[in-house]
């Protein structure tokens, strides 16, 4: 498969690169230091890298910003950083790109474990994670010509528990490989409207 990897160069990017550059032709994404540079927060740049990369059988995204902080520091501006990065741009990964994903391809987006399990100063994070979950779930219902799309849900990732891990007292951190595994299992499998927990 020829595969858009968005957000190659993070954490769980670069696990998902490890898991399937040696089957499937990847096409990286990110702001730099990629095949083809991105912002997912412009509508205009997203179209420009349809535009540049031509048609492909699925779009991966393990990308978008969001905002951590107290319920009392989440103002509309921090809580736009959430909304524009990880709840827009995802989106529009899917609507300016379907018209670029070849028949029965798919796409896969990241949410998070804390719209299910919520952790103090993640309030804006799981609104935009629980926000995907449900576009993905109504979105599966009306993708044209057979396309899925599906979303991870990562726990928090092992290799970036010395940033994240203050924010996830008691949990059981799951290894970016093991994260990697369910996009493989979207995009080479046959369900849609899924949600893959890796808890």
């Amino acid at each position: 498969m020829r595969i858009l990897l968005v957000g190659a160069t993070g954490t769980i990017g670069t696990a998902v690169m490890n898991e399937l550059a040696s089957q499937h032709e990847i096409i990286s994404a990110a702001r730099s230091e990629a095949d083809v540079l991105v912002d997912i927060t412009s509508p205009e740049s997203i179209t420009a890298m349809y535009q540049a990369i031509g048609k492909v059988d699925a779009v991966i995204s393990t990308t978008g910003n969001t905002y951590f902080g107290s319920l009392q520091e989440l103002t509309p501006e921090n809580n736009e950083i959430s909304i524009e990065s990880k709840l827009k741009g995802q989106i529009n990964l899917v609507l300016l790109g379907m018209n670029h994903v070849n028949d029965r391809g798919s796409f896969t987006l990241t949410t998070g474990i804390i719209m299910d399990d919520p952790i103090a100063g993640g309030v804006s994070a799981a609104l935009a994670n629980g926000a995907i979950k449900s576009f993905v779930e109504a979105a599966a219902l009306e993708m044209p010509r057979g396309i899925r799309i599906n979303n991870v849900s990562p726990n928090v990732v092992l290799e970036s528990l010395n940033k994240y891990g203050p924010y996830f007292p008691g949990f059981e951190p799951v290894p970016a490989s093991r994260v990697a595994r369910a996009f493989r299992k979207s995009a080479e499998g046959i369900q849609t409207g899924q949600t893959y927990k890796v808890y």
